[in-house]
Parts: C-alpha cells; sequence; structure tokens
C-alpha cells in the first residue's frame, strides 16, 4: 500500500510539472534565457574592466617612466590623458601624481591641484586629508607658512592618519619663524602620541633640543 501511495504521489507531480510546464514554458524558457544571457554580460563587463584595468596601468607605468627621465611635458600629458580616460582607481592615482609632478615644476600650482582633490567630494575622507597635507608640504616648501598652518593644524587632530606628519611639519613651521615654544607644543604632542612611528621618534630627539636651544633657522 505505500508503494502504491508513493507511485500515486510521484504520477501527481508529474502531472502537475506537466501542467505547469505546457502552461508557462514560455516564461520559463525566457527567464532561463534572461538568466544566462546576464551572466554572460556580467562576465564580458568584468572582463572588459581588467582589459581597461591592465592597459591603465601599463600606460601608467609609462607616463611614470617618462617623468623620470625628465620628459615633464610628455609625462604630463599621458597622465592628463589618464585622468580622463582610466577606470576610477586609475584616474584619482594620475590625479595625484599629476599634482605632485606639476608641483615639481611650480609649488604653487601643484598645491592648487592639490586643492582640487582636496575638495573633490567623490574622493574618499583619508585621501583628500592626503591631497590637504600635500598642498602645505609645497606651500610649506615655498615660504608660505601663513597658507600652510591651518591646513597642517586641521590635520593634527588626535583621530587622523596624517597628524603625525602634519605635526612634524608644524613644528618645524614654528622653528623656522623663530617660535621655540611654539615648536616645543608641537613636539610634545608627538612624544605623548602611543602611535607616533619609530622614525619621528627618532628624529624627535633632534627637534626638542633645537627647540630648547631657542630661536634658530631650519631649512628642509
Amino acid at each position: 500500500m505505500d508503494e502504491f501511495i508513493r507511485e500515486v504521489d510521484e504520477d501527481y507531480r508529474r502531472e502537475r510539472l506537466a501542467a505547469i510546464w505546457r502552461r508557462h514554458s514560455g516564461l520559463i524558457v525566457g527567464i532561463l534565457v534572461l538568466i544566462v544571457a546576464g551572466v554572460g554580460g556580467w562576465r564580458f563587463y568584468e572582463h572588459r574592466e581588467l582589459q581597461r584595468a591592465e592597459a591603465a596601468s601599463a600606460s601608467y607605468d609609462a607616463a611614470v617612466k617618462l617623468a623620470r627621465d625628465g620628459k615633464d611635458a610628455d609625462a604630463a600629458r599621458d597622465l592628463e590623458a589618464l585622468t580622463r580616460d582610466a577606470p576610477a582607481g586609475y584616474r584619482l592615482l594620475s590625479r595625484f601624481r599629476l599634482a605632485a609632478e606639476t608641483g615639481r615644476q611650480s609649488g604653487e600650482s601643484g598645491a592648487k591641484a592639490f586643492d582640487a582633490l582636496a575638495e573633490d567630494a567623490s574622493v574618499d575622507g583619508s585621501l583628500r586629508d592626503l591631497a590637504r597635507l600635500r598642498a602645505a608640504m609645497l606651500r610649506l616648501d615655498g615660504g608660505d607658512a601663513a597658507a600652510s598652518v591651518p591646513a597642517l593644524e586641521r590635520l593634527s587632530s588626535p583621530t587622523n592618519p596624517w597628524r603625525h606628519t602634519a605635526r612634524e611639519l608644524l613644528g618645524l613651521a614654528a622653528l623656522k619663524k623663530g617660535d621655540a615654544d611654539g615648536a616645543s607644543r608641537w613636539f610634545d604632542q608627538i612624544a605623548q602620541d602611543r602611535e607616533t612611528p619609530s622614525g619621528l621618534r627618532g628624529r624627535l630627539e633632534v627637534y626638542v633640543a633645537l627647540a630648547a636651544g631657542g630661536p634658530v633657522q631650519v631649512t628642509q
């Protein structure tokens, strides 16, 4: 009896499936075709994106080599093209590199290029802060401490990942203008931060000695 019931149940399910197929076969086939087409389209997209990334990587490396060989105009041209046409990651990387190369030729022009990155809401917050840091460094190197100090002070907050470099630069900027007390305050923050990198702690001994010696002129 159990076997008979099982066979009847299987026959019933087969009939139900056959009825469903007769009624909805077109829809089922259409759904399967869409699924296959969707998977194939996604695989094709991934393949194309990989090709674009590989091409952008090769173009970026070539542009960097041009810059190292002193072919600044050619490097700037190729980096500029990458900022327009490359995948998102290489577009951003090329913008940073182009700003750095511009800064080699003109500190203020490079700083403005980094300012543009810092003001771009589409860029990740930590990278925007990095752009602010690079702009401030260029202005500080050019002797424009008044323009660089506010940005560096913003980056010196306890939770900012770039605070260590910002504090070091603020201390050096204070030393350059003869403000030994101001320099000491920044160097104290460096000393008290448990996450200060070991390399900076090693330099800190020299900075503290310079600050303790009173007003001095420091060059970077």
